[in-house]
């Protein structure tokens, strides 16, 4: 079968590619723009990629073409598959369809961290040599690649709930029919599609009617919209998680930075986890994934030892570079509550070390100014904050009163030159965007150097 994908450099759809290839089916792919990593991937494997979305690139007729959410009517492509009959199909129903229906499907989903919970749960599975086939919205330390077909029953997918397609509006998670649902979290995002929480409590509780009886549903404890969702029905057993010893699976800190911790189950300590990441969030992320994986299968005393070998993944508290004393980290939060839960992780492991952010608000709901009121609080853990000002913006920046000094420009190189002055051995700059930024990582290193 040859698959064209429209809107292939994206982390979904890109994977999807890679999966499909590996799978013996003939792959090409465009979009607007195509930039590492996930180019470097889609070469890697071979795919065909065209920049762009001139409709000419149908003329090689595909048996389907594959179309990403990012694609709207009124695009001449999308207008000239439609026009020529030509068959289409969204690429969560086509990965269903084609690789998922017959596999344990063990799905990650929630507001934050997905990626890194899926990435542990994939290499917890992996420690344990079930090869899972996995597709991660990012780039897992331990395989280096954000997709992978597997030869195993068990794969992880991290189940997002933005929409389908243009002429899909479900969450893509629908498809996906897990046997194993963690959900992390739950909080308004997407305001370009969701109305208000409760519009995405229903695609949630869509996902929940999908689990089956003899399947398990973990999720965080004490979370009301959580509560909420699952009080609209559910059928499946559900295991709980929380640093509350009420919870079904406990967390609590032995380092204040819970780059140590110890988990227990049913108040009883199954074990320790010493590691080279930080934060509570991702300690809550990581007996998710061991929750996850034992009801695969896999002993608790395996996937402790594989979190302890977890390697991290690319673009979430990844240290880029370390320049004269300066230490330059790229992280994807784009979210208050992930800022504000990855900026305290990182204060309790530097402790009194200067902090200094800087932050992209790229994101369609941040452009948008639905966190506006609440944004600036969640930058209190740093010491000093820049912003940039993107002119797409539908808000004024001067209204975020962050309680940290603030400096906002609409400059990218003004930044680059300002923060590389200011800097001195010891600080730590995190740089806070779900984009590329311009390059600004790139050039921020090179400019300390």
């Amino acid at each position: 079968m040859h698959l064209h994908i429209l809107g292939i450099a994206g982390t979904f759809m890109g994977g999807l590619a890679q999966l499909a290839s590996a799978a013996g089916h003939k792959v090409t792919g465009s979009d607007a723009q195509v930039y590492p990593p996930m180019s470097t991937q889609l070469e890697q494997a071979g795919i065909e990629l065209t920049e762009g979305f001139d409709p000419a690139q149908l003329d090689n007729d595909p048996d389907v073409v594959v179309v990403g959410n990012v694609m709207s009517r009124g695009k001449p492509i999308v207008e000239a598959m439609l026009n020529r009959g030509l068959s289409y199909t969204s690429g969560p129903q086509w990965l269903f369809e084609n690789l998922l229906r017959d596999r344990w499907v063990l799905a990650v989903s929630g507001t934050h961290g997905k990626t890194t919970t899926a990435s542990m749960l994939a290499w917890i599975l992996e420690y344990a040599g079930l090869n899972p086939g996995f597709l991660i919205g990012g780039v897992p330390g331990n395989f280096a690649v954000s997709a992978r077909l597997g030869d195993s029953p068990f794969f992880v997918i991290e189940a997002d709930e933005y929409d389908t397609a243009f002429f899909d509006k479900r969450s893509k998670f629908v498809h996906y029919h897990p046997r194993t649902l963690v959900i992390n979290n739950l909080e308004f995002d997407h305001a370009d599609i969701f109305p208000d929480l409760a519009a995405i409590q229903r695609q949630f509780h869509h996902l929940v009617r999908m689990v089956p009886g003899e399947g398990l549903i973990i999720h965080s404890m004490d979370i009301p919209a959580i509560d909420e969702l699952l009080a609209m029905g559910c059928w499946t057993a559900t295991e709980t998680i929380a640093e509350d010893k009420h919870a079904g699976w406990q967390y609590s800190a032995i380092a204040s930075d819970y780059s140590s911790f110890e988990i227990s189950a049913g108040e009883k300590s199954v074990g320790q986890v010493e590691w080279g990441l930080i934060g509570q969030h991702n300690a809550a992320n990581a007996i998710a994934a061991l929750a996850a994986a034992k009801h695969a299968g896999v002993s608790v005393e395996q996937g402790i030892a594989a979190l302890n070998e977890f390697a991290g993944v690319k673009r979430r508290m990844e240290l880029r570079a370390e320049v004269s004393g300066v230490r330059v980290y790229d992280d994807f939060a784009h979210h208050p509550t992930a800022i504000e839960t990855t900026l305290a992780g990182l204060r309790a492991k530097v402790g009194g070390g200067r902090i200094i952010v800087v932050f992209e608000p790229r994101s369609n709901t941040m452009r948008m100014g639905v966190h506006k009121d609440t944004l600036g609080a969640a930058f209190s853990d740093a010491d000093q904050l820049w912003v940039y000002a993107s002119p797409d913006l539908d808000w004024g920046l001067e209204t975020l009163n962050a309680p940290v000094p603030t400096e906002i420009l609409d400059d990218i190189p003004a930044i680059v030159e300002k923060v590389s002055q200011q800097s001195r051995a010891g600080d730590h700059i995190l740089i806070m965007s779900n984009g590329g930024f311009g390059g600004l990582h790139e050039k921020l290193i090179e400019t300390l150097s």
